[in-house]
């Protein structure tokens, strides 16, 4: 086999690993799996309403994360798979933020509706341009995401919000899932060529920003006020770090492939910058 036709292979079985998982251990349903009778509108506020309503905004942007993921593993049968079940993996997490914001009275039809014009106003762009950078990304914007919605299922279990513990529950586990596929697509192309994976990681970790970045009117700010967020400690400590860990990538390789990429020509290091950056 050559090198390309031994990668394939390798992607192919990464996918079906995954979807083995996914459909004995992980799969659950929006309307059997979750106790909505024990929603209550009592412990809503305009916090809550905004955190929430923020994660769903973000999850609804699914149409341009699909289509573009789609075309960008089009050639690439284990990962187009891959793509497809990520996105039904992600439409239940925006239609179950959705479902819970009216539901609970959070948001109204109408308020929903703005949300969908306001999303749908802004397209996102991939921040890079490679399957080797996207799933670099796609490592650590999971991890981070995976991150943010555990700490909320904490909250909601602390707060003693039994549905939204569930909600995040699920959410969480499925986003911790598609960290792990990501690091497993990060691990294939470091065993093919380490310089240049630990290379591309070092340009993604520089220009890393969360999809919500640059779409979202005020998204900072909303997560502030919501507590949706994660902060920067968290996300090196808990995200990158543990990321780097899980690859085998040391600080020094890490710190060399960063002083590489910055000695490099303006146009050889601005296009994933400028892509970053068009989000």
């Amino acid at each position: 086999m050559t090198a390309d036709s031994t990668k394939r292979a390798q992607y192919y079985r990464a996918a079906m690993d995954y979807l083995e998982v996914a459909e004995r251990k992980r799969d659950w349903k929006l309307f059997d799996d979750l106790p909505w009778e024990k929603i209550d509108p009592s412990k809503n506020s305009d916090q809550k309403a905004t955190r929430i309503e923020t994660y769903c905004a973000e999850e609804m942007y699914l149409p341009d994360y699909s289509s573009n993921g789609a075309r960008m593993t089009r050639e690439l049968y284990g990962l187009s798979c891959f793509q497809a079940r990520w996105s039904f993996e992600e439409s239940r997490h925006g239609m179950v933020f959705r479902e819970y914001l009216l539901r609970s009275g959070l948001r109204s039809d109408v308020q929903i509706e703005a949300l969908e014009k306001m999303v749908y106003a802004r397209d996102w762009v991939p921040p890079f341009p490679t399957v080797r950078r996207m799933s670099c990304y796609g490592a650590l914007q999971e991890g981070a995401t995976y991150a943010a919605y555990k700490a909320q299922k904490d909250k909601a279990e602390a707060e003693g919000d039994p549905l939204l513990k569930a909600i995040f529950t699920n959410v969480a586990g499925d986003e911790a899932a598609h960290a792990g596929f990501y690091r497993k697509i990060v691990e294939i192309e470091l065993a093919a060529d380490r310089e240049a994976t630990v290379s591309d990681f070092a340009q993604v970790l520089a220009n890393f920003k969360m999809p919500g970045e640059g779409l979202i009117p005020g998204y900072h700010e909303r997560l502030k006020f919501g507590g949706g967020g994660i902060s920067a400690r968290q996300f090196m400590e808990g995200v990158v770090l543990s990321t780097l860990r899980s690859l085998g990538i040391t600080r020094a390789e890490l710190k060399s492939a960063t002083a590489r990429n910055s000695a490099l020509p303006l146009n050889d290091t601005a296009a994933a910058a400028s892509m970053a950056s068009a989000k």
